[in-house]
């Protein structure tokens, strides 16, 4: 077991804009993945990539390694847009993403789910073991403890409603249409808070119209599903649009939009709605960097829970680092006695082979060499794994490290260490070696 050291880097809403966050998300979270596990070093990967950030996790044997990996993952935004985190810092950030501290709408749902399908996708592309294992495992725990056990998600709980509710103060919903682009997860938080709010009519517009025609008939509202084909005419139809499609390019244009809404409402990133449409008279048009301001209410409304859950957190943080630090320290030790106790055997048998040439070993004198021999590596080894376990304790690195590859139970092997390659024992007992056992090996008598 190796368990190295986890890097992460990210570009979210808080550091760039959509069009940065778009231009580093990959086409799949399992693509990006497997890139960074090609690398030299790497391990273990992990990649977020959601409307509002693009966050990717590698364990490496060194944190060199690690950030020579992931810089190759946001090299398409400015340096200032990247924000770096070492080994405590990733786990921290990750627990808080889970439990929607770090997302527009403080506390929102929809990014345990996300957080989820990352850890799915890692999987299938061999990406996770023992560090992100217990790192993702152990965040989406805690994000269902903030919402079970805190008020950190009531209220406006997805970016989804939070459109709605923009939207709502532009125009009565009771007296709308509303059109819904893209029936995926973020579509359909978008069309229940309409139907929620009694929205008069909502169109859902997708690509597979199958999936249109099934949101459209869970919302309780009059709605009806349609394929893109059909956009033109439901953006005439429409009073308001919120488009989540996903897609790598906008859907809608200056041209396309059509006369109908008022306002429009765009989720997405990559953008679905081009800039040209912001230029048409009568037409308000919002998009990811738009909405902090209609969340900032929601986010002094759940202040008393967003401390629980920053206890939450801490406390679980604590617990994490200290499994960590654990399982590294015992990794080291564990290599050391490894390599020590196949040293002892070795010799052990070197010395019981040249004794046997010169007439055998008593059973008492067998196991008086084996009992040395033990203590040897129990006394010899006592000191190390003091050593190694504070440094664990004190985020030495470094020290776990060097013992890592000092002990390495793969090195290439010594000559033996008690005589020839013919297995006889040195012409005199070797310094050190207590009379007792010296006269046991050496009495010709």
């Amino acid at each position: 077991m190796n368990t190295g050291v986890l890097c992460g880097v990210r570009v979210t809403h808080e550091s760039a804009g959509v069009d940065g966050i778009g231009a580093v998300c990959t086409d799949t979270e399992a693509e990006a993945v497997a890139a960074l596990l090609g690398f030299e070093g790497i391990t273990e990967a992990v990649v977020l990539q959601t409307c509002n950030r693009a966050e990717a996790y590698v364990v490496a044997d060194t944190t060199e390694a690690g950030r020579a990996a992931l810089s190759t993952y946001v090299a398409a935004v400015d340096e200032e847009a990247a924000v770096w985190s070492g080994h405590e810092g990733s786990l921290e950030h990750l627990l808080r993403v889970a439990c929607g501290l770090e997302s527009i709408v403080l506390g929102e749902d929809q990014v345990l789910g996300q957080l989820r399908e990352a850890y799915e996708a890692a999987h299938g592309a061999d990406g996770i073991g023992v560090v992100l294992e217990d790192a993702l495992l152990k965040a989406i725990h805690v994000g269902e403890r903030a919402r079970t056990e805190t008020a950190i998600n009531e209220g406006i709980v997805s970016l989804g409603s939070a459109a709605v509710s923009l939207v709502s103060e532009e125009r009565p919903l009771s007296e709308t249409t509303a059109l819904v682009v893209g029936a995926g997860e973020m579509g359909q938080l978008a069309a229940r808070a309409f139907a929620s709010r009694d929205v008069d009519r909502l169109i859902v517009a997708n690509r597979t119209v199958s999936h249109a025609e099934h949101v459209a008939s869970e919302v309780g509202v009059t709605a009806e599903g349609i394929g893109l084909d059909a956009l033109s005419r439901a953006t005439e139809e429409a009073d308001a649009v919120v488009t989540a499609t996903g897609g790598p390019e906008p859907i809608l244009d200056g041209e396309t939009i059509g006369d109908g809404p008022s306002v429009v409402v765009d989720l997405a990133s990559p953008r679905d709605v081009d800039p040209s449409v912001g230029e048409r008279e009568g037409i308000a048009v919002y998009d990811l960097d738009s909405l902090e301001a209609i969340t900032e209410s929601t986010r002094a409304e759940r202040a008393a829970a967003a401390e629980e859950v920053e206890e939450m957190v801490e406390t679980e943080l604590d617990r994490l680092l200290r499994g960590f630090k654990a399982k590294r320290a015992d990794e080291a030790i564990g290599a050391m006695y490894e390599n020590a106790e196949r040293m002892k055997r070795r010799e052990l048998s070197t010395a019981v082979a040249a004794l046997e040439a010169r007439g055998g070993l008593t059973e008492e004198q067998h196991e008086a060499v084996e009992a040395l021999a033990s203590a040897l590596v129990n006394q010899l080894l006592a000191a190390p794994t003091k050593s190694l376990r504070e440094a664990a304790a004190e985020d030495d690195w470094t020290t776990i490290h060097t013992a890592l590859e000092l002990f390495d139970p793969e090195f290439e092997e010594a000559p033996p260490l008690g005589g020839g390659a013919g297995g006889e024992l040195p012409e005199s007992p070797p310094d050190g070696l207590p009379p007792r056992i010296a006269a046991q090996l050496y009495d010709d008598d």
